[in-house]
């Protein structure tokens, strides 16, 4: 822990053995309680795919408004979408509908039928991938990359990739085509895909610097059985701290820390289940892992809600799926598979069912939006200061198209994205030109393309 006078570093830290804690930002940290300027403002950034498109993305979705409202401009009714868990964000929410991503398009005869095994590597890139099974991959730059590598230099982690499912698969996935393009939607390098972490235990010991000498199952349950979390290990300094701040600032450190505990608390008793020996729905999961897909898509969230309010990183990639998935998500009220599922065969009963799994994914976003509002960020709250991302390079998963493609996003980035509106683009618009505009709008404003933008995207 640093402290200069009257004044707490941002950077300051909670110490013990084996763990670091960043801290929220507190009136400690600006002079004279001013908070934080326009200026000083960082924009955090997260970028989430799922898989497979949209049922609103086929003729009869489109016609039905399954995904994108009928309404345009600030008059739209989320009601028939499979938008509708975000009306409480409405003044948050800028959907753009009506773009296409080219670059998941077969290029040559070879690539035809490859199109689950290229859209991952498109939807952050909007470049065409290399048709390989080895190593010498090949795409574009990734959209939160570009962010990260112009403003996640500052921070003690530049970015942070995390998924749902298994994301480490090797050699060739179908079609020629390598299983990284599959396995991540972030490239740091057009050759350089950079993985996906799945487990939370994973992601939290790395926002909080924790140190463990073994990963086994045997000393995972000695550890589990010692009941010690890691604020236990940082008392000292928690305590030094708190004696400095005032009654505003305690009681935030206070809700920040509990949030850190019950965060913990969660992946233990998940670890510990994993460990019990019952039978698990993902026994080939890691143990930190919940069976629950809400469960599991909730966590990552909390973690990062957490890495943005301590300023350890400023942007995820976040992956909720992966094509060709077999998975079931009961809570969303239809028991089917999400791959057969997603090929709808043009049937109007099918499409609605795979519009009942769209609306289920969709529902889990605005659990995170209600953490970023409730988390203060200097004289504002996180989701001022944040853009979400959420889509999929592919639009009718049956055709395997790319046309009509799911695209949303909430927040407000600084002020840089009003919300509350629905902008449908013109026939044949690439997405790419909207991603062109979202990095004009959070500082990377300098480049002239990205991918196979056309021009930028008026929002």
């Amino acid at each position: 822990m640093y402290i200069t006078g009257t004044h707490l570093s941002r950077r300051a830290v909670l110490k013990g053995f084996g763990a670091t804690i960043a801290l929220p930002f507190l009136d400690a940290m600006a002079p004279a309680g001013r908070g934080l300027r326009a200026d000083q403002r960082k924009i955090r950034l997260i970028c989430v795919e799922m898989v497979h498109g949209s049922a609103g993305s086929s003729l009869i979705g489109a016609r039905k408004n399954l995904w994108a409202p009928a309404g345009v401009g600030p008059d739209f009714d989320l009601a028939p979408t499979s938008l509708r868990a975000l009306a409480p964000f409405r003044d948050a929410l800028t959907i753009v509908s009506n773009t296409d991503c080219p670059s998941a398009d077969p290029f040559t005869a070879s690539e035809i039928g490859g199109d689950h095994f290229r859209s991952s590597a498109v939807f952050l890139t909007q470049a065409h991938p290399k048709q390989t099974k080895g190593a010498d991959v090949q795409a574009g730059i990734s959209l939160d990359q570009l962010y990260a590598q112009r403003f996640g230099q500052t921070t003690p982690l530049p970015s942070m990739q995390v998924g749902i499912e298994n994301g480490d698969q090797g050699g060739g996935c179908g079609y020629g085509y390598s299983c990284a393009y599959t396995d991540t939607i972030s490239w740091a390098s057009p050759t350089r895909p950079l993985p996906m972490v799945r487990d939370p235990r994973v992601v939290f010991d790395t926002l909080f610097g924790v140190l463990r000498l073994s990963e086994s199952p045997a000393e995972r349950r000695e550890q589990l059985a010692l009941d010690r979390s890691i604020l236990d290990w940082v008392q000292a300094s928690t305590r030094r701290l708190q004696a400095t701040l005032g009654p505003g600032d305690r009681a935030r450190l206070s809700d920040y820390l509990d949030n850190v505990r019950e965060v913990e608390r969660r992946i233990r008793a998940v670890e510990a289940f994993s460990l019990s020996g019952e039978v698990r729905e993902q026994p080939e999961a890691p143990a930190g892992v919940p069976d629950s897909f809400s469960d599991h898509v909730k966590l990552m969230f909390d973690l990062q809600v957490l890495a943005f309010a301590s300023d350890v990183t400023r942007v995820f990639a976040f992956k909720l799926g992966r094509d060709n998935s077999n998975r079931t998500y009961p809570e969303s009220g239809f028991a089917g598979a999400f791959h057969p599922t997603s090929h709808h065969s043009g049937k109007e009963a099918k499409i609605l069912e795979f519009a009942m799994l769209n609306a289920y994914h969709v529902s889990m976003i605005p659990y995170v939006l209600e953490k970023l509002k409730n988390t203060p960020d200097g004289d504002r709250h996180l989701l001022d200061n944040t853009v979400l991302l959420y889509g999929s390079a592919m639009g009718d998963s049956n055709q395997h198209n790319h046309k009509r493609v799911p695209f949303f996003i909430a927040g407000h980035g600084g002020g840089a994205f009003k919300g509350g509106q629905h902008l449908k683009a013109a026939n044949g618009t690439p997405l790419a030109n909207v991603m062109l505009s979202v990095l004009h709008k959070i500082g990377v404003d300098d480049i002239s393309s990205f991918g196979d933008s056309e021009g930028t995207f008026e929002m």
